[in-house]
């Protein structure tokens, strides 16, 4: 007696597969899927002035403006830099007009625009001057550090030579040595912001690349995964109005 062939086994439904993959693809972003979302909602629980701690910065009295036309500045520092010079800022620090200079390199001087004399950068004891002057609770200060260019603190990711002023609150406030202004403040909800961030766009060492691989891939798969998602609520809908009728038939 011959021996039956077997008959090849149904494909399944084209649904049956899409639902198939959908799971699938749950398991594999479902926990980057609810990092983004958690990370996200984090990060608008406060507006970003601030996280960035402006509303802790007092801003000093406008002074006179300042009359740059026929200033003679140019013939003593700014010659000496010569092609060296980048960038040159005016600016007023303690009712004086300042310039900020710039070289090609990154370094910083402060020249009194008034006088033409280079200003001698800033010590802990200013440093802490200026914070309790320019912050709201500045002068409840716990601990002062300095920091070279190439070695500052993480939160900062300048380089920039500054001293970091410690505040009891446990806010960071950064001087530039050379610049003689407060360059940043790190308050500890900054902090915990720029952790979220960092996990949000899975990039915990730099915290800066927003296009990489690894985040492309997930958000691709998170597309596809969403729109397999869309697609099977039809499929549900169907399976409801299929068992509607039938009930209806048996009726």
């Amino acid at each position: 007696m011959p021996k039956p062939v077997p008959l090849p086994k149904p494909k399944p439904p084209f649904m049956q597969t899409l639902a198939k993959y959908h799971i699938w693809l749950g398991w594999l972003v479902g926990v980057p899927i609810a990092g983004w979302i958690a990370t996200g909602l984090f990060m608008t629980l406060k507006p970003l002035p601030e996280v960035r701690g402006e509303h802790l910065r007092i801003e000093p009295e406008v002074a006179q403006a300042l009359m740059l036309e026929g200033s003679s500045i140019a013939d003593a520092p700014i010659a000496d830099m010569g092609a060296q010079l980048k960038e040159m800022r005016v600016t007023m620090q303690e009712g004086r007009a300042v310039a900020i200079l710039t070289t090609l390199d990154g370094v910083k001087t402060r020249i009194n625009f008034a006088t033409e004399e280079q200003i001698p950068a800033l010590d802990a004891a200013a440093a802490t001057a200026l914070v309790s002057e320019r912050i709201v609770g500045g002068d409840a200060i716990t601990s002062v550090d300095f920091f070279t260019a190439d070695e500052v603190p993480f939160d900062f990711r300048r380089a920039l030579p500054v001293w970091r002023v410690a505040l009891e609150d446990g806010t960071y406030v950064y001087v530039g040595r050379d610049t003689g202004e407060i360059e940043a403040v790190r308050t500890r909800w900054w902090r915990w912001f720029d952790l979220a961030w960092g996990l949000h766009i899975m990039d915990l060492s730099e915290r800066e690349d927003n296009s990489h691989p690894t985040l492309i891939a997930f958000a691709t798969l998170s597309l596809i995964g969403a729109l397999i998602g869309c697609v099977l609520m039809f499929r549900r809908r169907k399976a409801r109005v299929s068992a509607t009728a039938v009930e209806g038939t048996a009726r």
